[in-house]
């Protein structure tokens, strides 16, 4: 039987990873890199989407990549209103809402399904996207805040921690949906997650800052000592220092992981107390999100590419290694996240969902 041909795009901050699955081999697997500089010419996102198809447009057809009878293209979603976990047909609503960001989040994944309709126009195929970044599968308790009318929101790696649980649960020879896994996605970004069932019930506000500080998000801070810094300093600028400038950006003035790790084996003290504190966070997190679950943890799964620095899964075993077994996938499933979402959908194993354009949580009844 000839296999699926799956098509995968996956755009990131100063990137665009394209992959070719017949199945499940990958065919091939590359990164275009876009030039920082010139992706800050554009007043928004959207305006990248003619400069990024130029770039993988270029990359096919230099690398002779015939996408003739292709079964499906399958991208990274992005932000239109949230929605609950899966595989989605991408529509005209989806496109327009994502284009538009109606679920907040601003990030060039938005251009993903924009992408996916022009390949999609040039050859055939279906159009899908998996576990865009907004789903949202808290349980109630894990939106209320202390101030009312304030909700906590659910913003964080979904395509990567669903697709790492995803893999240990068949590992382990079970469904994800019988298992209960604290998954952390470890990077320049931190989510530390509890999924329950096949839902993601609690998790931090990655993309807004919550939760463990990381190489360039604050992460969760004192209101009051918050307010106090802000005291005198312009808004949007305390904004980008939250999810942008902060961490290591804060500390040391750069994001580079690699250059903060060698200084704490060169035996720095400021970065061993700025890099173990990182950890102490995380690990902070993971004790949070394993009473969540109420305590009935089947793994704790590490993913991200801060695992490349092995005192990072290390330091997190020593210390939640009491609450369930610690397992380590360094760097992350998000090529496969998708071509995988969308195989399952072309074999039956899954029905694709279809965007409804409402958010699946607008708030709690009076």
């Amino acid at each position: 039987m000839k296999p699926f041909k799956i098509f995968v795009i996956n755009p990131g901050s100063t990137s665009t990873k394209l992959a070719l699955f017949e199945d499940e081999k990958c065919c091939f697997e590359t990164c275009i890199n876009h030039f920082a500089p010139e992706l800050l010419k554009f007043s928004c996102i959207n305006d990248q989407l003619p400069l990024r198809m130029r770039d993988v447009e270029k990359f096919l057809s230099d690398n002779h990549t015939d996408l003739s009878d292709l079964d499906v293209v399958v991208a990274r979603g992005g932000g239109a209103y949230s929605m609950e976990g899966g595989v989605y047909t991408v529509d005209r609503k989806l496109i327009e809402d994502t284009k538009a960001a109606k679920g907040g989040l601003h990030h060039p994944s938005n251009l993903g399904v924009q992408m996916a309709e022009i390949i999609h126009n040039e050859y055939g195929g279906r159009m899908l996207t998996v576990n865009p970044p907004i789903v949202d599968e808290l349980c109630d308790l894990a939106r209320v805040t202390g101030i009312a009318g304030v909700y906590r929101k659910a913003k964080m790696h979904v395509l990567n921690l669903k697709e790492t649980a995803i893999h240990h649960a068949s590992v382990m020879g079970r469904r994800y949906e019988d298992c209960n896994f604290v998954v952390c996605h470890i990077d320049g970004g931190i989510s530390v997650t509890a999924h329950e069932h096949g839902r993601i019930i609690d998790a931090n506000d990655a993309s807004g800052g919550d939760g463990p500080f990381t190489p360039t998000r604050t992460g969760g801070i004192a209101v009051t000592d918050l307010i106090d810094y802000c005291r005198g300093k312009d808004l949007d600028d305390v904004m980008r220092t939250c999810i942008e400038a902060g961490g290591f950006v804060s500390h040391f003035g750069t994001s580079d992981s690699d250059r903060i790790h060698a200084m704490v084996e060169e035996g720095d003290k400021k970065a061993t107390l700025v890099w173990n504190a990182m950890i102490y966070q995380i690990i902070k997190y993971i004790g949070a999100m394993s009473t969540a679950l109420g305590g009935h943890v089947d793994a704790i799964l590490l993913s991200g590419r801060l695992l490349r620095f092995p005192d990072m899964a290390e330091k997190i075993s020593e210390k939640c290694g009491w609450i369930a077994p610690v397992v380590s996938y360094p760097g992350e499933f998000e090529q496969e996240a998708l071509a995988n979402g969308a195989l399952r959908v072309l074999r039956g194993e899954e029905e694709a969902k279809t965007y409804t354009g409402l958010p699946v949580w607008s708030g709690f009844d009076d």
